[in-house]
């Protein structure tokens, strides 16, 4: 029989962050009371680090800034993409009208 995964929400892993960021708790203290794995807060705060330093981290990201830059990126390539369709559009019909 399979342990079936958990799915943690952002503002969980943002709380857990901030417990041993701000209050200086230990990772294995933390991972204890919330019965959440070691590396898993430690590959958190990793990300949160990286996503205070304006990096984008690696995985889902943590703070509201990061997630609408994630956001905002995935509309810039879809919107790129629109485009070069349109491009292509506008070639096909301007061969067809001569």
């Amino acid at each position: 029989m399979t342990k079936q995964r958990r799915v943690l929400d952002t503002n969980f892993k943002l709380e857990v962050v901030r417990l041993i960021k701000d209050q200086g708790l230990s990772v294995r203290n933390v991972s204890e009371t919330m019965n959440v794995g070691p590396t898993a807060i430690r590959r958190w705060v990793k990300q949160y680090d990286a996503e205070q330093n304006g990096q984008p981290g690696i995985g889902k990201p943590l703070t509201a800034e990061q997630q609408r830059i994630r956001q905002l990126e995935q509309e810039n390539r879809r919107l790129k993409g629109d485009i070069e369709i349109l491009k292509k559009a506008s070639a096909f019909f301007a061969r067809e009208l001569k």
